[in-house]
């Protein structure tokens, strides 16, 4: 079989359904998410069940040795709630103990000093305890049962596996990731034993299961064999926590974020940066518009970098970044013809991945993201549970005096973040991007394609991309083929460090899923990125 041509050639329609949907980066995923929904059970459920199978068919993207983040829009209400499943920093981790064993700086993001307490499956459980009608027993048998006898490998996610084989090699307990001793080709089946045994634990003992249980002490041994700091009593007082969306509305459309430690933010002050700036009046790929909204984006970043933070420990003035006064001064610094490399404001006073999406039929809807951060993560796996761990806390900042420096059981600055948009109080769109410092930069252009070009969940995915890389104001400017030849000589005039980018590096741009939901009919259309190997589907 051919090599994967990353040329996007092949013409993809929306998909459109009625009594629900579920998109998703993966078939087995998405119709393990739909099954539920069949079988009776909400948003909530076949989020959770799609999420899960995920960990089985793309484990170096997601995982429950990692985090979550959810939007839930409940439709008898209106209300969009905001579930925080991250994990914390271990209680005996500090800057100085790091000093001590030669580290500043950063913390290095493969090292078992970067694993914070994995909080996705205590946020697993939140949602359905919350908001879902289901057990983890019922909506766990798809998981299961790939784990079990086995997944086929998908065309994306095995090119990226191929990649990883040597850091694997090198890992800790990465056995059955390797089938005889190397990575698996297209259209293998991989069974993940560990994993099944893990996740049969929690269909029968819940989040208390992982966190207390066999599972949690193969995670401590693990890692105190690495050396690092973590304790069972870390593992045992993980909580979630919930809380209200953090909103801005972009003509007339209002676009819910997930508030810090999450990055949601970032979209938002970009949107509202570009509302004033007339992005409709310009075609999608000149640029005049690309500058403008990389402008936005570069002024986002750069107040994102200082303030976004754990809000359970530090204050993060998130009204006053949103404040239409600070955004009008926030945009009077961008010059239509040069690019700008900003610093961070002052503001009033008054906070690799996978994502998926599911609306159903009483028009309830859950933008839901889960990740390991880096590809598998560490690349430590917990002995016997098939369990990846995190290295989200490579994400903290060494440098005490910084809201994002690392402190004993606090939340790192986080990139996973879910949309969700609603116009007149109704669900309008459940959407997301995932990608590290890519997911607000794709926020605010799947939004910008859908509202201000009006372009459906499909066009607006399949369109190219630009990203600041690494997400720092002054970073590379990518730009995906597609993008004229003659906007990037453009773009580079104005004093942008252009990036071309083509081929198998299109994952630089991450990969979305969006359902929009029409407000009169509740039909619902669906769309699914082209740069994975995702699908939607509906009843």
């Amino acid at each position: 079989m051919k090599p994967m041509s990353f040329d996007f050639k092949s013409r993809r329609s929306m998909i459109v359904a009625h009594r629900g949907m579920v998109a998703s980066e993966n078939p087995l995923s998405a119709q393990a998410g739909l099954a539920i929904l069949r079988a009776g059970g909400n948003a909530a459920d076949a989020a959770i069940a799609a999420a899960a199978v995920m960990n089985v068919t793309a484990p170096a993207s997601t995982g429950v040795g990692g985090d979550c983040f959810a939007l839930y829009y409940e439709a008898s209400t209106g209300n969009v709630y905001a579930l925080n499943g991250s994990g914390r920093a271990p209680s005996g981790l500090t800057i100085e103990f790091l000093a001590k064993a030669g580290i500043s700086g950063e913390i290095p993001p493969r090292s078992v000093h970067a694993v914070t307490v994995p909080g996705a499956v205590r946020g697993w459980e939140d949602l359905l305890n919350r908001f879902g009608t289901m057990t983890f027993r019922e909506v766990l048998q798809d998981a299961i049962h790939y784990a079990e006898i086995g997944a086929p490998v998908t065309p994306i996610f095995g090119e990226a596996w191929r990649r990883a084989e040597n850091f694997l090699k090198h890992s800790p307990n990465t056995e059955e990731y390797l089938p005889n001793g190397v990575a698996p080709q297209v259209g293998q089946l991989v069974q993940i034993k560990g994993l099944a045994k893990t996740f049969r634990a929690i269909a029968e003992g819940g989040a208390e299961a992982f966190y207390t249980g066999d599972t949690a002490r193969a995670i401590i041994s693990t890692l105190e064999g690495l050396g690092g700091t973590m304790t069972l009593d870390d593992l045992k007082a993980h909580t979630s926590t919930w809380g209200d969306s953090i909103r801005t509305v972009y003509h007339g459309v209002t676009i819910h974020e997930h508030p810090p430690n999450g990055q949601g933010l970032v979209a938002l002050q970009a949107l509202a940066i570009a509302e004033g700036l007339g992005l409709a009046d310009y075609e999608w790929d000149s640029p005049q518009r690309l500058h403008l909204m990389v402008e936005a984006m570069r002024l986002a970043f750069a107040d994102a970098r200082q303030y976004i933070a754990d809000p359970d420990q530090v204050h993060v003035p998130v009204s006053g970044l949103l404040d239409p006064a600070y955004i009008a001064s926030r945009r009077a610094m961008i010059d239509a013809n040069r690019a700008m490399h900003p610093s961070f404001g002052i503001p009033p006073n008054s906070s690799d991945t996978i994502y998926l999406c599911v609306v159903d039929g009483e028009g309830n809807a859950c933008s839901f993201i889960n990740s390991l951060y880096m590809g598998f993560g560490t690349g430590i796996v917990a002995k016997g549970t098939g369990v990846f761990l995190q290295n989200r806390g490579a994400n903290f900042v060494l440098d005490a005096h910084h809201p994002n420096a690392l402190m004993p059981n606090k939340r790192p600055y986080h990139t996973i973040i879910p949309g969700l948009a609603t116009k007149d109080g109704q669900l309008w769109a459940a959407f997301g991007v995932m990608g590290g410092f890519m997911q607000p930069q794709g926020h605010f252009q799947v939004m910008s394609a859908m509202i201000d070009d009006q372009l459906n969940p499909q066009e607006a995915l399949d369109r190219p991309r630009w990203c600041l890389e690494s997400g720092y104001s002054t970073s590379l400017l990518a730009l995906e083929d597609g993008i004229p030849f003659k906007t990037l000589a453009d773009l580079a005039r104005m004093g942008h460090q252009i990036h071309p980018v083509s081929g198998a590096e299109r994952a630089l741009f991450g990969s979305g899923q969006i359902i929009y939901r029409d407000q009169n009919s509740g039909v619902l259309f669906g769309g699914s990125d082209p740069r994975k190997d995702g699908q939607v589907v509906g009843f």
